[in-house]
């Protein structure tokens, strides 16, 4: 089957009579005052606006342009702080592969949240490789979107966790308009976000750049750059084909380019080495380097058929590729051996283990071969089109919003990885040999799938119930190819295949007991299909997911608790090189048996009135995560495993707390971002110390200056005590966060 041209087969069944909405240009019109775009707003987004957040029949989050400029943060996890339920593992303390999970999922890569941009799926191959080593540029979101629990089974395939919509800047509603960007800052990091765009009844376009780049943080031993560059294009072209500007009828395309170079490593630090230089990079790594480039296409129309039914649609295409050549075997005349085995209790380290260690950090010559890179080079790309027809009506007294959708959707990941193998002589890599292409990994993975789902908003009185069902068909495949047929003549070697249909119900509940105060309840079939390279034994992550709780807002205030439950019949873990394993094949997936994951997530805003004008807003949120097995089960990857084994990787505790003074032309804000221990290995009672990433708090200070009509000066101090701390053990070593940074800038509208 010739995945690419069954896409167009599929495009052009389901245009017939369908249209699309702009999620790009509803993104940018969330803070902002009603647009005539609204429902179509709805149809695509998660949310659609801070204002519809309350009316969810469920748990959502908004993050919306106000607060992204309070910080102007470039890094997706310090926005993500500012959600409950989200759980996030750090990795090189800038945020370019952020690994994000929901309620107790498993972090590693995104993997098993449904992860979106305007609406559209944005994982490079979100069925047969979910891994997100790509992800939308932090910098220069509008907004981001969160949704979980009931309310999240709209945006599969995986509904287990939740969804995240990260929402790209607006097309201007003003005949011209623009804006320029600047920020400059420590460790000579450089930041260019720039946009024109204007908008007629006929027209209306956008284009946009980001450009950054640092010499990053890390001290690689022997000196050396350890920062990354980003080169990031983003167009939009919107053509009213009513001719009145009011968006009823229009077709937009949107296109965007992601260039990012950046010299990030896997390789981390003993506890011994953390403890002297929490910064320092092993001379080994020091060519450990990641390119990668992005390329999207979304062609989206949208119609109002009438004042009660609109149609919807959005067509897509996204291309990537990356290799990351970086530190992956080791051979010093023992066997080769993943780095894994040199971290750890340090007493598990014999003469052989600390002799290599110095090797790594520069000291003596090793062996030829001894130091192995792997080009892990991967082409993905993923393509489909998906329509949601909306019907509001009412009967009875009842009003009734209905939506159904059908999405075609499929993508690939095409591997094929060699390695170059070094002699590290006093700190200088020597190449050794070269592999042929394919030497190390020869293979694709394909997937196809048909996504359906119905939901009805019923609304009577104060009762706002919304069933709904989701439908995924999903076929997966993945084709070896021998590692000496690096021009694939020869064929695939071995085959595997996996089928499968699931119906994913959810039923969500509000009752709004006054005009302030509501309750909200739901559940819904939790889900994470199985991926290509899945062994034959694999089941389906499968789960029922409850949660309950209520908000409360005034005009000034905003408080939210919610409880949830999730009683996993089968919890998956899937082997990444990231996760640090090194006794399975990259892709293959295990199961995990029976869990279960409680907790609890609050979130609260309020705005105190001061005197002279000021203003004093606080926001806060706590999220609580007991997540634990209730299987007992040896495993190559989860290890061996006793009921009431807490899963690793979860932080049971985490908090986010912020309080500002402003007014109408200034304001000066301090946040603190709370983690809990985090363990890193199955198991229950006191974490090992080597098996633990200690809790933190960290500190982050802004301030802004509106100088005038459209210049606005801005600073800020993240990490403002120069907190030195852990944020990951995996997949080699001990890895920092970010130290304190400093960062001046200004932003010009005109």
């Amino acid at each position: 089957m010739n995945f690419r041209h069954s896409t167009s087969a599929a495009v052009a069944a389901l245009l017939v009579g369908a249209t699309s909405v702009s999620a790009a240009d509803a993104a940018g019109t969330a803070d902002a005052e009603a647009k005539p775009t609204e429902k179509a707003i709805e149809r695509i987004q998660v949310i659609g606006s801070r204002a519809k957040v309350k009316e969810i029949a469920g748990a959502a989050n908004y993050i919306g342009k106000a607060e992204l400029e309070k910080f102007q943060y470039q890094d997706i996890n310090r926005i993500l702080r500012l959600v409950p339920g989200v759980n996030i593992e750090e990795e090189e303390g800038l945020g370019l592969r952020p690994n994000i999970g929901i309620r107790g999922t498993e972090t590693d890569r995104s993997a098993n949240i449904t992860l979106m941009e305007d609406g559209i799926l944005i994982a490079p191959a979100p069925y047969a490789a979910p891994s997100a080593y790509y992800f939308p540029v932090a910098g220069r979101l509008s907004a981001v979107e969160v949704r979980k629990g009931s309310a999240a089974i709209k945006f599969g395939p995986r509904t287990t966790g939740g969804a995240i919509n990260l929402i790209s800047t607006p097309i201007p509603t003003e005949d011209f308009a623009g804006f320029i960007n600047t920020r400059f800052g420590s460790f000579d990091s450089l930041t260019v976000h720039a946009g024109i765009g204007g908008s007629n009844d006929d027209f209306a376009y956008l284009i946009e750049t980001f450009q950054a780049s640092s010499d990053g943080f890390a001290q690689l031993d022997g000196g050396g750059d350890t920062g990354f560059s980003i080169q990031d294009y983003v167009g939009k072209f919107r053509w009213n084909i009513d001719g009145t500007g009011g968006n009823q009828h229009y077709l937009e395309l949107k296109v965007g380019n992601t260039n990012n170079d950046s010299n990030a490593s896997y390789t981390g630090l003993t506890d011994a080495d953390f403890a002297v230089n929490p910064y320092r990079r092993y001379a080994a790594s020091a060519l450990d380097n990641i390119q990668t480039e992005h390329k999207q296409f979304q062609l989206t129309h949208h119609i109002a058929v009438s004042d009660s039914v609109d149609v919807t649609t959005v067509a897509y295409y996204n291309d990537f590729f990356r290799d990351w050549f970086k530190l992956d075997d080791l051979d010093f005349g023992q066997g080769r051996f993943r780095p894994t085995a040199l971290y750890g209790d340090p007493a598990n380290c014999d003469a052989f283990c600390n002799s290599v260690l110095d090797n790594l950090r520069g000291d003596g010559v090793s062996p030829d071969d001894a130091v192995q890179y792997r080009h892990n080079a991967r082409n993905y790309y993923s393509a489909g089109i998906q329509t949601v027809i909306g019907w509001n009506f009412e009967s009875g007294g009842v009003n009734h919003d209905v939506e159904f959708s059908a999405r075609f959707h499929q993508d690939e990941e095409d591997r094929l990885q060699f390695r170059e193998s070094f002699r590290i002589d006093n700190g200088a890599l020597i190449q050794t040999s070269v592999g042929l292409p394919g030497s190390q990994a020869n293979r694709e993975a394909k997937a196809n799938a048909w996504a359906f789902y119905i939901e009805d908003e019923i609304t009577t009185g104060r009762w706002r119930f919304v069933p709904g069902l989701r439908v995924e068909v999903i076929n997966l495949s993945r084709l070896d190819y021998s590692t000496s047929d690096g021009d694939r003549s020869e064929g695939p070697t071995g085959t595997r295949e996996n089928s499968l249909t699931v119906a994913l119900p959810g039923l969500g509940v509000v009752y709004d007991a006054t005009d302030n105060l509501s309750f909200i309840a739901g559940v819904n079939k939790g889900f994470n299909p199985p991926g290509a390279s899945s062994r034959q034994d694999v089941k389906p992550e499968e789960s029922i997911n409850y949660e309950a709780g209520l908000r409360y807002s005034t005009e000034n205030s905003y408080f939210e608790l919610i409880a949830f439950y999730n009683d996993y019949s089968n919890l998956l873990g899937t082997c990444t090189a990231s996760s640090g394993q090194g006794n399975c094949d990259p892709g293959d997936q295990f199961n995990g048996g029976e869990a279960n994951i409680t907790g609890f997530e609050f979130a609260g805003n309020v705005v105190f009135d001061l005197a002279g004008g000021y203003r004093m807003p606080i926001n806060a949120n706590y999220t609580f995560t007991d997540a634990e097995f209730r299987s007992q089960f040896d495993s190559s990857f989860f290890g061996d495993v006793v009921v009431g084994d807490k899963i690793p990787n979860v932080s049971r505790n985490q908090g986010y707390f912020s309080i500002g003074v402003e007014d109408d032309v200034k304001s000066i804000t301090l946040a603190a971002q709370y983690t809990g221990n985090i363990r890193t290995v199955a198991g229950q009672g006191a974490i090992n110390e080597f098996q633990r990433v200690g809790s933190r708090v960290v500190f982050d200070l802004a301030a802004h200056f509106q100088v005038a009509d459209k210049v606005r000066l801005f600073g800020e101090v993240q990490n403002l005590f120069d907190k030195a701390f852990v944020v990951s053990r995996r997949p080699y070593g001990l890895r920092p966060g970010k130290p304190q940074t400093l960062i001046v800038g200004a932003k010009f509208n005109f």
